[in-house]
């Protein structure tokens, strides 16, 4: 009886939100793209990653799309409180958190050729550094919208993601 009480529901988006965070680890991203290797750059890499799943998701499944944001959102809320936020600045700074991906994900999303992208990576992943990399980057995210667009609905919402 106590077990059903405490049994975590399941998380349909934890699969896909699993791939996404092991395509925002890829050594590729900081070794040879410089992506920043620091809490900043690694959440970056992951919300690029989230942004373009979401924005191929959003007109196929609205529902799925935001369940997926939420598991963003709870997993930031728990990686906090592993780095040792108070219980009182995690809400904020898990707003903060939403706010930055909605921010990026209208520029990712807008950018719908590689001078865009190359702006929307510049500012967001590289700080508005003339990074030298920050090309290959967004070539990388324009390659990955393009076939994001190739797969199956039920296959991504599975977690069979396929990035470049």
């Amino acid at each position: 009886m106590f077990a059903r009480l405490f049994k975590r529901r399941p998380e349909p988006a934890q699969p896909l939100y699993g791939a996404i965070v092991a395509a925002a680890r890829q050594p590729k991203l900081y070794a040879a793209w410089g992506v920043p290797d620091t809490v900043d750059g690694r959440f970056d890499a992951l919300v690029l990653h989230l942004a373009l799943v979401i924005e191929r998701l959003h007109e196929a499944d609205a529902a799925f799309s935001t369940e997926l944001l939420e598991t963003f959102c709870r997993d930031m809320d728990g990686n906090l409180r592993e780095l040792g936020a108070g219980d009182l600045s995690v809400g904020k700074k898990v707003r903060r958190m939403a706010e930055a991906f909605y921010g990026r994900y209208d520029a990712y999303e807008a950018a719908r050729d590689e001078q865009a992208m190359l702006a929307a990576v510049s500012r967001n992943v590289y700080a508005s550094a003339a990074h030298p990399m920050a090309a290959e980057l967004a070539l990388y995210a324009l390659a990955a919208r393009q076939g994001l667009a190739q797969q199956a609905t039920a296959d991504l919402m599975a977690g069979k993601v396929v990035f470049p």
